[in-house]
């Protein structure tokens, strides 16, 4: 691989970690989005998970006196309900696919009816939460876009909400880094590489408190969509192009 991807790919590591530690999304969306260009599917799972668990778990360390603990063993018992399924089924989705689904899922969610929309809060809820965010982990790479559907129409502030979350997708990230090392292995993940990548994503993350703290609860809202619609339009026509690649090959 040339120095060139390497620098991208750091800078999007940064980059991504910074926009998970401000709006608890989003990043992960970019280094997912970069990592597919240079990696095949498992490997770019499997480097993902690692350097998504060291920016939400550093999040969650920072913001840990505002963690929710009742919602956060609920959704791990979710969690493990749906790793114990997909784990059975043994399914690896293809580039163009996770593009697909990186680029949709925001749409999907805006098309979901506000008064449809449960809230993380409510008995139940939060088991539910764990089980289908992390299928959409497993397939997308992604859930946090999902995850947020449940935050939206519950009374907790952005420091509660984040710090939740952090924890929450954490979890996740174990679930899918333990899943797709059971499929693949570690033969194509490199130790230096993925060392530099952890101490990237640390960096990023370490940036976004100065941001949070002058963000009010509206303008975080506002920014999150923007930020989010407007990598999702780039994926979508991503993944146009690879289905056209292999329409046009095959």
């Amino acid at each position: 691989m040339t120095l060139t991807a390497w620098i991208i790919i750091g800078v999007s590591i940064v980059a991504g970690s910074f926009l998970s530690g401000v709006f608890g999304m989003a990043g992960g969306m970019v280094v997912i989005g970069v990592l597919l260009i240079y990696f095949d599917v498992a490997t770019a799972m499997i480097l993902f998970s690692i350097i998504q668990l060291t920016a939400n778990g550093w999040r969650a360390f920072q913001w840990w006196r505002f963690v929710r603990w009742d919602i956060i063993w609920r959704y791990c018992v979710g969690g493990a309900v749906a790793f114990a399924i997909l784990r059975f089924i043994e399914f690896i989705p293809d580039k163009a696919l996770v593009y697909l689904l990186l680029g949709l899922t925001p749409f999907a969610v805006d098309l979901l009816p506000k008064s449809w929309r449960p809230n993380i809060e409510w008995r139940g809820v939060p088991f539910f939460t764990g089980v289908f965010t992390t299928i959409i982990q497993f397939i997308s790479g992604i859930g946090g876009l999902f995850l947020d559907i449940f935050f939206q129409r519950s009374i907790l502030d952005r420091k509660t909400t984040l710090a939740t979350k952090a924890i929450a997708q954490s979890a996740s990230h174990v679930l899918r880094l333990v899943y797709f090392l059971s499929l693949t292995g570690i033969a194509g993940v490199e130790t230096v590489p993925a060392i530099a990548a952890i101490a990237l994503a640390i960096a990023g993350t370490m940036l976004a408190p100065y941001f949070i703290e002058r963000m009010t609860d509206d303008g975080f809202r506002q920014w999150t969509r923007f930020v989010i619609y407007t990598i999702c339009t780039i994926y979508l026509m991503r993944a146009a192009w690879l289905y056209w690649q292999a329409f046009a090959a095959g």
